[in-house]
């Protein structure tokens, strides 16, 4: 059974923002998709579907390493 995670993302403002976050996200082990709904002035909202449970704390440094922020990890 697949699984949904989302994560509320700052700082992103453009697809290029999306492009960086989506590519370190699908490196994260189990990740099977990535999808981004890029909200200017506010977080974005990413969709991580995967066929595990996922740390969190890769998660987090996976954007962090995109060069955003996850201010939520849902």
């Amino acid at each position: 059974m697949d699984r949904t995670t989302t994560i509320d993302v700052t700082g992103m403002t453009c697809n290029n923002c999306v492009a960086h976050v989506t590519e370190e996200l699908q490196e994260v082990p189990h990740v099977l998709d990535v999808t981004v709904e890029l909200r200017t002035g506010e977080p974005s909202k990413v969709t991580v579907v995967s066929d595990q449970p996922l740390d969190e704390q890769a998660l987090r440094a996976a954007v962090d390493e995109a060069g955003y922020t996850a201010t939520a990890v849902h």
